[in-house]
């Protein structure tokens, strides 16, 4: 049987999220619209709601950690440097290298990136707040100028 999905399309201050939950939690918050099957939309899905209003929160400097729950769908080496970026406290950032040791496998800086890359649930697992060994922003699913936006933010904020 196939799992049944809700997604929803969250108009916020950065641009638009692409929100898809489950019934055991949020699955994806993307910043481009997902081709997934079998989706109903549907605004009215308590954690859905839940979810925008949290996102709102954040994006308005009010709300420094999310109680969401999260279905999380990925490999187990995913799912550990998921796991890692959630532990990344709100306002600093750290490097690919420091997420490897944090997972401790330190030869997989590449493919801590990667798995990075792949976060489906952008802003609440904050890969954004994983920068470059040289302190430079790196990639953003939602764009550099986004992601220097939601650390200007939680920097402004503490």
């Amino acid at each position: 049987m196939k799992t049944k999905l809700h997604q929803w399309k969250f108009h916020s201050v950065v641009g638009p999220i692409y929100l898809v939950v489950s019934e055991k939690g949020l699955r994806g918050a993307f910043w481009k619209k997902q081709d997934i099957p079998y989706a109903n939309d549907l605004s009215e899905h308590p954690l859905l709601k839940k979810t925008i209003e949290e996102l709102s929160e954040y994006l308005e400097g009010k709300r420094k950690t999310f109680s969401i729950e999260l279905d999380l769908q990925g490999s187990a080496f995913q799912k550990s440097v998921w796991s890692a970026l959630l532990k990344i406290p709100y306002g600093e950032t750290c490097t690919y290298s420091d997420i490897a040791r944090k997972i401790k496998n330190v030869k997989a800086v590449r493919a801590v990136g990667a798995a990075n890359g792949k976060n489906p649930i952008s802003i609440i697992i904050p890969c954004h707040r994983v920068i470059g060994s040289n302190g430079k922003l790196t990639g953003y699913a939602g764009g550099l100028k986004v992601k220097e936006k939601l650390l200007t933010l939680e920097k402004e904020l503490l």
